[in-house]
């Protein structure tokens, strides 16, 4: 979103402008709510779990691709003991567009596993 500056105000209210009036800047600012719109950076935990029981192979698939890219650092991620979820997930570990985000997985149990992502270049 772009900053606003003084001008753009000046255009929006439609008079004379004068920025030395700091009360008619915060008033514009308070009126636009521009304090809600400008975007908070975003806190990525450093540590996050997964539990991948009651989904579907296609939603276990897009929830842990968007753990991957979310910048999380290590995750635990849950996908049972038995069924096809493990065996896919393991799949997707060796060898899918999973695999370059993923610096580590080893087992914790016998239906999760500790996993280290790698970390994002911005």
């Amino acid at each position: 979103m772009k900053n606003l500056t003084d001008e753009d105000i000046a255009k929006m209210i439609g008079t004379d402008f004068s920025p030395e009036v700091r009360s008619v800047q915060s008033q514009v600012r308070r009126e636009l709510h521009l304090s809600t719109r400008i975007p908070k950076k975003i806190e990525i935990p450093e540590h996050a779990t997964l539990d991948l029981h009651m989904h579907t192979i296609e939603q276990s698939w897009n929830e842990i691709l968007e753990l991957a890219i979310s910048g999380v650092k290590t995750a635990t991620i849950i996908t049972g003991a038995s069924g096809i979820l493990k065996i896919k997930f393991q799949d997707w570990v060796r060898d899918s567009i999973l695999t370059p985000y993923i610096v580590s997985c080893s087992p914790l149990n016998n239906g999760s596993f500790a996993v280290k992502f790698r970390k994002l270049t911005e």
